[in-house]
């Protein structure tokens, strides 16, 4: 695409802080023979990295564009090195979040009508004042400098969920996905003494080995797994309990379970004080606590860890496995708190959600992570395979 044949000229940036943190993009799109601002967008999005923000940036600008003229051609700087590498197909996209953007922006206008430029970040100044803007304020920004629109700002508060979803993925899960899915086995771990006890049992708290119930459902969900076709490998939470779920799940599989992978994202939330307490004992000491807990993901415990913040974290180490096992068939050993998160992750659920699910010791999850961005939960806290032990 030549100067001469670009209707549109685009900036695009994002702003993260804390990479990941709290994050938004800001652009501006300009008539290419007046320089006439035509529009200024910014918005919050949540908790995500800064390449997601860029990547949401470019997004905006698309779609707009395509809204103003849908057979404009435009001329997109950022001064993201990666994102105009990868839209240039220069470098290859290996990230789901950035696969799933990527896209998702290339389905927004045909190829030949879309270039990019990689700028300096003193020349991009403008767009991300729009996205500091937006962080600062928490306010969509949309807007055409000098109009009286009346409605500049729509007030819409971020999603505080990590950008580890489906909204508008391409396709079906089941019909229109390609490639080879990355299919995740979630395993809670056997029971321990606190299990029976039902009392909170978080990161901090006790860690307690499993009883024999909780070896015989571990060996029972390593059988049922190798019926069902085996696995690639076994990720654990570095917790005791999990640990040794996770030692006889490979045994059943024929795995070595000293190559069990310990990652500490999949541990289990801190209930702070509350570790240790059964329901009934925390709501007597903490009842003002307690009910200000119930529901309200973003709330922690005394001394603990909310939901969101586990949320965050499972987020995350999932996007490793992703990385790094593309493709292959993972057993995740893990905790209550953590299977909740990765369905909800899997679904686009709300975390609100997050109360109204149960999990039980040892049952089995199944998620598919498809090269398309698509997800798709193939089963829920399945416990036939224990009955034998009920």
């Amino acid at each position: 695409m030549t100067l001469a044949m670009v209707r549109y000229i685009a900036y695009a940036d994002g702003a993260s802080r804390g990479n990941p943190g709290t994050a938004a993009y800001g652009a501006v799109i300009s008539d290419a023979e007046s320089g006439v601002v035509v529009a200024e967008l910014g918005e919050a999005i949540g908790h995500a990295t800064n390449n997601v923000a860029e990547y949401r940036g470019l997004v905006a600008v698309l779609e707009r564009v395509r809204d103003l003229d849908a057979g404009a051609h435009v001329l997109v700087r950022m001064d993201s090195k990666l994102v105009v590498e990868q839209m240039t197909g220069r470098w290859a996209i290996k990230h789901p979040d950035m696969r799933e953007l990527a896209l998702r922006a290339k389905a927004i206008l045909p190829p030949d009508q879309v270039s990019y430029e990689w700028v300096e970040r003193a020349k991009n100044s403008a767009a991300d004042a729009l996205a500091n803007e937006a962080l600062d304020t928490g306010h969509m920004i949309d807007r055409v400098p000098g109009a009286d629109s009346g409605n500049e700002y729509l007030v819409i508060p971020a999603d505080p969920r990590p950008l580890l979803r489906g909204a508008q993925r391409p396709g079906l899960p089941g019909w229109s996905y390609t490639g080879q899915p990355t299919l995740a086995s979630l395993v809670r771990h056997g029971v321990t003494a606190s299990t029976v006890a039902k009392k909170f049992s978080g990161t901090n708290g006790v860690d307690l080995p499993l009883v024999d119930l909780g070896v015989a459902q571990a060996r029972a969900a390593g059988e049922e797994l190798q019926r069902r076709g085996g696995a690639d490998l076994v990720v654990s939470s570095p917790l005791l309990r999990t640990r040794q779920t996770a030692e006889h799940i490979s045994h059943a599989l024929g795995l070595n379970p000293d190559d069990v992978v310990i990652h500490e994202g999949f541990r289990e939330t801190d209930f702070g004080v509350w570790d240790g307490l059964t329901w009934q004992e925390a709501q007597a000491a903490y009842p003002t606590e307690i009910n200000t807990w119930l529901g309200q993901p973003h709330i922690a415990p005394p001394g603990g860890e909310s939901y969101l913040d586990t949320h965050e974290r499972v987020g995350e180490a999932m996007r490793d496995l992703l990385h790094e096992y593309e493709g292959r068939h993972i057993v995740i050993v893990t905790h209550v708190t953590p299977v909740k998160s990765l369905v909800l992750h899997a679904v686009d659920a709300p975390l609100e959600a997050m109360f109204r699910m149960e999990v039980r010791p040892c049952s089995l999850t199944t998620l598919a992570w498809f090269p398309d961005g698509n997800t798709s939960m193939r089963g829920f806290s399945e416990t036939a395979h224990l009955a034998h032990l009920n």
